[in-house]
């Protein structure tokens, strides 16, 4: 116990009934949750086999079950697991499911795409569209929502009550169940069920539960059923570190802990053994703007090292030019790469920078895989058009954009492997419409052919069309047109400098290898800069942290609208700025994707403290420290 605080020694003595420890970023809650099992095992004689302790992730749980046995120098039979883990447990010996049973998520994807083609449902970003529809489905599920009243964000409400519909009948005809019916069928069955419910109550007296700030509303119904009626619930977590909405987190569970538990006792880990004065001080002139939340001012134990670095830039261009030259003189100083992190809101986010690493020469691992633009199907959508200019005239490439925007070129017309702008012709002659549309899309090829590749791009936007046409399928969608757009804006980006379409068409050969080759080399152990999410980064901790594009619309995300959702983006930039122990950079533009952009509100909400002063000049950059 020496090596404890006051603060954390009683979060570890304390023995039965509810207790919420409030544990900041840096505040060794890992360490109280592994010295309170030992403690009550060692001090209070409670049985190892009685004890249950819940995290969110298999690898949480076993770092901290072996975390746990170094420091009882043996092997106690205590309980660890996700939540997951826990309740299937529970469904096993109640109705001998199988791991067998549990529909695989690569499975998950096959079953909608089959869905979506048995209800002849033709969208064009397929793969981004189940992966919303699927969260959806686990919203559902994860709130205890009633379909009848759920209102899709992806589609209409008859289309997406009925992909939910068939999705379940899909899994019942298996005899399987996803990641959410394993807590669905858990809450029904320990419901129903008083016996059942009753054996598992005895079997764990003493529950503890990890990062409980990201538990959904199944998941804590289940565990109020199971803690009763002993109620020794010791809940560890930090709501301003509650980034998972979209996952069905909900921080406002947590924060009504006390009113469900009345006589809770509440601890505050106020301490940050991690980061210096100046990066938490500036993580807290952030936060307490959040309304909704439990009011503690964390302290660091580090005391004061180097200011928080802010600077402004012309562009991305620049941002990422300064990043990489930042880097390289770490590299020449042999800093140890993977203490460097920089980590971005999306994980679309890197795309700009990957390219600019390359160029300087810099290792660097990416723990989320970065979509490739150049596989968007817009993306593919601008190629198919230039490789048509180009000569082209495979079937497959002429029917991805032949109606992109509409110009009514029936399927039934291209019976060839090539097509034939004259048979084409010839076939529309009596319809005068579509022999002109024909004739106007050949003569736009023999127009784009002489174009450099950005040209060619706005020329496809303005003068063919194709921003009408992406206009119209936002609506369809429900979508934002510019989250369509941007990826034009991108795309021309990558495009400057580029005389033909051959030499663009080498540049986005050489930039997918190089994200394939990272995707392989993901799993070794290598010194690299880290490249990951804001979400991904947490828990994590590096000496370094950059974080670029600190503007509107990147963060707080353009798609963030009500005040929770500002909220939950206003954590999620306290986490990003709290995995830093030392030096913090903090980056914003002038201009994004050829747009002007504002700094994110979270800069101007910080105070003007603890900053940089001065001017950075190198070359053409000229970046103010703000």
């Amino acid at each position: 116990m020496g090596e404890l605080s006051q603060v954390q020694k009683k979060a570890v003595m304390h023995k039965d009934g509810p207790m919420m420890v409030l544990a900041g970023p840096g505040s060794g809650k890992t360490l109280v949750i592994t010295k309170r099992v030992q403690y009550l095992i060692e001090q209070y004689h409670i049985p190892p086999e009685r004890i249950l302790v819940i995290t969110f992730t298999r690898a949480a749980a076993g770092e901290m079950k072996e975390r746990f046995q170094r420091m009882a120098g043996c092997s106690l039979p205590v309980s660890f697991g996700t939540f997951h883990s826990v309740f299937f447990t529970i469904l096993k010996y109640a109705y001998h499911y199988r791991v067998e049973n549990i529909l695989p998520e690569s499975k998950k994807y096959e079953m909608i795409r089959e869905i979506l083609y048995e209800e002849n449902l033709e969208i064009d970003d397929e793969a981004d569209f189940i992966r919303s529809v699927l969260q959806e489905i686990s919203l559902v599920k994860g709130q205890m929502l009633s379909l009848e009243y759920y209102y899709s964000k992806n589609c209409g409400e008859d289309i997406f009550r009925k992909i939910f519909k068939q999705y379940e009948k899909k899994l019942h005809q298996k005899r399987q169940i996803d990641f959410d019916d394993i807590l669905v069928y858990t809450y029904e069955l320990l419901k129903e069920r008083k016996d059942i419910r009753k054996a598992w109550q005895q079997k764990f007296p003493y529950i503890l539960i990890d990062e409980f700030q990201d538990i959904n509303k199944v998941q804590y119904e289940i565990v109020k059923m199971l803690a009763q009626p002993f109620n020794n619930l010791f809940i560890v977590g930090d709501d301003d570190q509650s980034i998972y909405k979209f996952r069905g987190a909900r921080p406002e569970l947590m924060l009504g802990f006390p009113k469900d538990y009345k006589e809770t006792k509440k601890i505050i880990l106020n301490t940050n053994y991690r980061s210096g004065k100046e990066i938490v001080d500036f993580a807290e002139q952030v936060i307490i703007h959040n309304k909704k939340r439990f009011p503690k001012e964390m302290k660091s134990f580090v005391g004061s090292l180097y200011p928080v670095d802010i600077r402004i830039f012309k562009d991305q261009r620049e941002e990422n030019r300064h990043l990489a030259m930042m880097i390289r003189e770490e590299m020449a100083k042999k800093t140890q790469l993977s203490k460097i992190a920089i980590l971005t809101r999306t994980n679309q986010g890197p795309r700009q920078l990957v390219s600019t690493l390359m160029a300087y020469n810099i290792p660097f691992c990416m723990k989320d895989t970065v979509p490739n633009i150049f596989e968007h199907w817009i993306a593919r959508n601008m190629i198919d058009y230039m490789q048509l200019a180009m000569g082209d005239r495979r079937r497959s490439t002429f029917l991805r954009v032949m109606n992109r925007p509409n110009r009514y070129i029936r399927r039934d017309y291209l019976t060839e492997t090539e097509v034939s702008f004259e048979k084409l012709l010839e076939l529309s002659k009596d319809k005068e419409w579509l022999y002109d549309a024909i004739e106007e899309m050949r003569e736009d090829l023999r127009v784009l052919s002489k174009m450099t590749p950005l040209a060619a791009i706005n020329y496809i936007r303005k003068s063919i069309g194709y921003n009408a046409y992406l206009a119209e399928y936002a609506r369809f969608r429900r979508m934002r047109e510019e989250e369509l757009t941007q990826i034009l804006e991108e795309l021309q980006e990558t495009a400057k400098g580029y005389d033909t379409f051959e030499e663009w068409f080498a540049y986005i050969e050489e930039y997918t290898q190089e994200l394939k080759r990272q995707s392989e080399k993901k799993q070794e152990i290598q010194d690299g800069v880290i490249i990951s999410t804001m979400h991904s980064s947490k828990g994590l901790e590096f000496d370094h942290v950059f974080l670029p594009d600190v503007n509107e619309g990147v963060i707080p995300y353009k798609k963030s609208v009500k005040e929770e959702d500002i909220e939950e983006e206003r954590r999620m930039f306290y986490v990003a700025v709290t995995r830093a122990k030392k030096y913090l950079h903090i980056f914003s533009v002038e201009k994004l994707y050829n747009k002007e952009s504002r700094k994110s509100r979270f800069l101007r909400e910080a105070k003007q403290k603890n900053r940089q002063e001065g001017e950075f000049n190198h070359g053409k950059t000229n970046a103010k420290s703000w």
